[in-house]
């Protein structure tokens, strides 16, 4: 079912005629029973989504281009994921992956394997990506029969013991909560050590060689099961690799029989523009996990892998209670038939190129303040400089007081831009142009 498309002024207007409360709503009764722990850019009680569209209870409508940290890949309720989880939701709810096989999850195996890079062919399903990210670690310590794994730093793999140790995009996910877990150690990435210069191929080479370093240094190759990265760091600040840095990491796993695992659960099912970011370098992990996207926001994670791998591992070593449930296999069918349809991938990278224009030519406007528009297809860091620290939340509030979803990401005052892959032309430009006068507004504020 085509969506009616509206021209972006009228979108614009549209919004502007609406009172959003935005960030500086009042949190709602029952807040305070939510633990302290969880944090929110605003108090909106949202009511439903249709495409990049969210409406609130209050009747406010807000231009998504947050997509739920980039899960909602397909926009809110489509039509096709809504349809199967319709269909499925009458047939069988939960089929405990210890006890039984389901329809499901054997077809979405078949479906999986068409589209991961070669030579991944077995998978494991869990609930969340930092569930899959220590399946992942578990794997390649079996079998591998070595403890340390290097991680990159500016990385994002989780909240959980184990993954927030491996986690170094910001203390505030690990502060507090020692002690780490052992057997982690964190690689410079040349995007933090080199920040003031461009992206360079030769960037990538002194990467591998601070892993050689490493290997000398601090976790001998015969102590060392993997190298863990995100192909584009997420938390890190929507960070692209470094001409060569993928094929570079495959090069010294494969010299050193290390494991190589990708990080795809943020950048992973059509966010970059290609199924996968590892996809745009033809690099193939040993191991590469999934979650968000794949099944447009039903909870479903997992681990693709060889089977020369997954076969050596004892059963019961690995799953989960409602690991690979059946509703949300039922999702990520349809999310795939979708994604996989002709022409979907050309789509996305192309409305990525026109959303990364419209904020270049932001950029070229206003150079004092913006210093960078970067990453690939819908997947879109922009980052600021000269500007005071938290600049980049003002600019989410700004942004949400006129009707748009945005979120910030890393360390330093950088905004990510993940609109859901269906968006529209038009939804593009309004979102530029709401940016465009939240940015000129903050700018503004900033000089009073």
């Amino acid at each position: 079912m085509r969506r009616a498309r509206v021209a972006w002024p009228h979108l614009v207007r549209g919004l502007r005629s609406i009172s959003h409360q935005g960030a500086t709503a009042e949190a709602p009764a029952g807040a305070e029973r939510i633990g302290a722990g969880i944090g929110r850019i605003s108090n909106l009680v949202l009511d439903r989504g249709e495409g990049s569209w969210l409406y609130t209870t209050d009747g406010e409508k807000y231009l998504d281009f947050s997509t739920g940290i980039g899960v909602t890949n397909l926009g809110h309720c489509h039509p096709r994921v809504t349809e199967a989880v319709r269909e499925q939701l009458g047939k069988l709810w939960h089929a405990q992956v210890n006890i039984a096989f389901h329809g499901p999850m054997l077809e979405l195996t078949k479906k999986l394997e068409k589209v991961m890079p070669k030579g991944l062919d077995s998978f494991l399903f869990v609930t969340t990506g930092s569930e899959a990210v220590e399946a992942a670690v578990k794997l390649a310590r079996h079998a591998t029969k070595k403890p340390n794994v290097i991680v990159f730093q500016g990385g994002y793999h989780g909240r959980t013991l184990l993954t927030m140790s491996m986690t170094s995009s910001g203390t505030k996910y690990r502060a507090g909560y020692g002690p780490h877990a052992s057997g982690v150690f964190v690689a410079p990435h040349p995007f933090f050590a080199l920040h003031s210069v461009p992206s360079q191929p030769d960037h990538a080479q002194w990467a591998v060689e601070q892993l050689e370093i490493m290997l000398q240094q601090q976790t001998a190759a015969s102590e060392t099961a993997a190298v863990v990265l995100e192909p584009v760091l997420g938390e890190g600040g929507y960070v692209p690799p470094a001409p060569g840095l993928l094929q570079g990491i495959r090069d010294f796993c494969d010299r050193h029989n290390l494991l190589f695992i990708a990080d795809e659960v943020q950048s992973g099912f059509g966010r970059t523009g290609r199924m996968f970011a590892v996809d745009h370098s033809n690099v193939s992990p040993d191991i590469l996990v999934f979650a968000k996207g794949v099944a447009s926001g039903f909870p479903l994670a997992g681990i693709a892998s060889r089977r020369a791998l997954t076969a050596a591992q004892p059963p019961g070593s690995q799953g989960g209670t409602y690991a690979g449930n059946a509703i949300a296999c039922a999702a990520a069918n349809a999310t795939l038939d979708v994604m996989m349809a002709p022409n979907f991938m050309e789509t996305v990278a192309a409305r990525g190129e026109h959303l990364r224009k419209g904020l270049e030519d932001l950029r070229a406007r206003y150079p004092e303040v913006i210093q960078e528009v970067r990453g690939p297809g819908l997947m879109i860091g922009l980052e600021f400089h000269q500007v005071p620290k938290g600049f980049a939340q003002q600019m989410v509030k700004a942004c949400l007081a006129r009707g748009l979803i945005l979120l910030p990401t890393g360390i330093f005052e950088t905004l990510r831009i993940i609109p859901p892959l269906i968006v529209s032309k038009e939804e593009c430009d309004a979102g530029i142009s709401i940016f465009k006068d939240a940015l000129e507004a903050c700018i503004k504020a900033r000089e009073e």
